[in-house]
């Protein structure tokens, strides 16, 4: 550890060997003082947050996990709900779907005639449905119709594969995973 105690005492103190067996005796108590406070200060930011961080973000938000959600899909609920205040605009919403999704991992298409909204996500991004689907829906009027869906595979973008290639995949495969 670099942070010893007898470091921060007067160097002609540190020579006294009462001295010297305090701060070594103190060094492990202090140590774990020095872990705890990290640890405080870890679970405040939520990439930074261990388990017990993020079981208190998501008690503050009124989040309750699933079961099988992972500790990285925990901290995506919970940024999804803390990125998702007034006021809503387009751009507010394409720059948090950005934050969220990664750039070209998504396309928003807006009808202002057909008042209409509709939001695509790529296959790389589909784990992340939930948590846009629900941002979007907090974000947009309530006049305007939503629909959320996958960018499957499509034969442009199979192109310049070889039979060979693609022979190693289902067609499900081919279609709805990220290639």
């Amino acid at each position: 550890m670099d942070r010893l105690l007898i470091g921060y005492i007067p160097p002609i103190l540190q020579e006294i060997r009462e001295f010297s067996g305090i701060m070594e005796t103190e060094q492990s108590e202090v140590e774990t003082l020095w872990d705890a406070v990290d640890g405080i200060l870890e679970n405040m930011f939520i990439f930074y947050a261990g388990e017990v961080g993020v079981s208190r973000w998501e008690s503050i938000l009124g989040i309750t996990p699933k079961a099988t959600e992972t500790l990285e899909g925990r901290k995506f609920e919970i940024m999804a709900k803390l990125n998702a205040y007034l006021p809503y605009t387009l751009t507010k919403l394409e720059g948090q779907l950005y934050t969220l999704c990664g750039e070209d991992m998504y396309s928003i298409e807006l009808d202002h005639d057909g008042y209409r909204i509709t939001v695509h996500l790529a296959l790389m991004a589909k784990s992340k449905y939930a948590a846009v689907e629900a941002l979007v829906r907090e974000m947009i009027p309530c006049n305007l119709v939503l629909t959320i869906s996958l960018q499957y595979n499509t034969h442009g973008n199979l192109r310049g594969k070889t039979h060979g290639e693609m022979g190693e995949y289902t067609h499900y495969n081919l279609r709805n995973e990220a290639l």
